[in-house]
């Protein structure tokens, strides 16, 4: 079952050009950090998805497996684990993050890799 879970999370990584693994959900975040990492996006203007990771402990788990991440929120760009939430409020602080997502968003829309 393992197994089957982390090929669950490889294939929702793939899919979107931005996804947040997180607890609760943008609307309704259920921890400070992913508050925190959902504010710098909605900042941003850019469309994101997210996996709420208390609906399925499967998830939670195999993310931080997946990963290599003993924490969550867990931000992937273009397929790519970027970090958590320290690492994207720094990357947005210094300028670094806007660029990388406007790049994902143009390349998922015109169908590039």
């Amino acid at each position: 079952m393992a197994d089957d879970i982390l090929a669950q999370i490889d294939e929702q990584v793939k899919k979107h050009p931005i996804l947040i693994y997180m607890k609760g959900t943008p609307a309704f975040p259920m921890c400070g950090f992913s508050a925190a990492t959902i504010q710098v996006f909605d900042s941003l203007g850019v469309p994101y998805e997210t996996v709420d990771v208390l609906e399925n402990p499967a998830i939670r788990e195999g993310i931080k497996r997946y990963s290599n991440w003993p924490t969550i929120p867990q931000v992937y760009i273009k397929g790519e684990f970027i970090g958590g939430c320290d690492i994207i409020r720094e990357m947005h602080a210094k300028g670094e993050l806007e660029p990388l997502v406007r790049e994902a968003l143009t390349r998922s829309c015109t169908g590039e890799q």
